[in-house]
């Protein structure tokens, strides 16, 4: 998965590269450092 360094802090959902289903991704960067990252699984 590639992020975006331009925009620091984002919150989107996508589909898995792998099975297909949809996950919430969540990460901020600071300074080119990635302070923080979640993908959560969003399949009811």
């Amino acid at each position: 998965m590639f992020l975006d360094e331009s925009i620091t802090k984002q919150d989107y959902i996508e589909d898995c590269e792998v099975c297909c289903n949809p996950i919430q991704i969540q990460f901020i960067i600071d300074k080119a450092e990635v302070i923080l990252f979640e993908a959560k699984s969003i399949e009811q």
